[in-house]
Formats: C-alpha cells, sequence, structure tokens
C-alpha cells in the first residue's frame, strides 16, 4: 500500500503528532490553510466517508470535540471549522477529519514547530 498516511501512522514518515491513541492518530498538517491546521485520521485505512463504520468517524468527531476548543484557546482562533473531503477533493485516499482554525487575520504566520510547542501541554 502506498498511503501517506499509512507510512505515517507506521511512523515510516515523519509528523508532527499531537495526540496518539489506539484508535486514532492527531497530527498537524504540512500544508496548513491557517495556523494550526490539524488532520484527524484512523489508524485503520479506511479510504473515505462512505466507507467509514459509524464508531469510527463518532471516536473522530469526539476527539475533535476535546481538542478544537484546546487548540482554539491556545492559538486565539475565533472559530473552527471540521472538514471531510470527498471524491476528487480527497488528495489522500485516506480518511481524515480537518480542523482548520479561524482566525480575523486569514494567513498563516507561524511554523508548524512553532504551532506545536504552543499546543504540545499535557492537556492535549
Amino acid at each position: 500500500m502506498d498511503c501517506i498516511f499509512c507510512k505515517i501512522i507506521k511512523k515510516e514518515i515523519p509528523s508532527i503528532v499531537l495526540y496518539e491513541d489506539d484508535k486514532i492518530l492527531v497530527m498537524l498538517d504540512i500544508n496548513p490553510v491557517s495556523d494550526g491546521h490539524t488532520l484527524i485520521i484512523p489508524k485503520k485505512h479506511i479510504e473515505d466517508i462512505l466507507e467509514v463504520d459509524d464508531e469510527t468517524l463518532n471516536y473522530m468527531f469526539k476527539k475533535a470535540k476535546e481538542l478544537a476548543p484546546q487548540i482554539s484557546q491556545k492559538l486565539h482562533s475565533k472559530a473552527m471549522t471540521y472538514l471531510i473531503n470527498y471524491g476528487d477533493d480527497q488528495r489522500v485516499k485516506h480518511l481524515h477529519l480537518h480542523l482548520i482554525p479561524d482566525y480575523t487575520k486569514k494567513n498563516k504566520t507561524k511554523e508548524p514547530k512553532d504551532i506545536y510547542n504552543i499546543l504540545k501541554t499535557e492537556d492535549i
């Protein structure tokens, strides 16, 4: 399998991990659209939202509901977008949930490593 997310989950490719358990991996997006752009990825390879079981999808959103407020608070974002792409908009064919912080200023100002240092505490 040539899935980049599966390789990240197997630690074959480095990533900036914010959270990980036996079901999901949560990491900063390597090409963020805003500071703190985060991905929640199931560890089991599931191609898209039409293939995911309810238990996995519910768990992803449960974790998103826990993490999104922490990310917003620490990065001082004004809102958060939850996004799952499907079809031609899904570049990586492995289900993933985007958490995209929204700011009044619409450009990125920090590098992912700087964002990690802000976010990585015992709270996440």
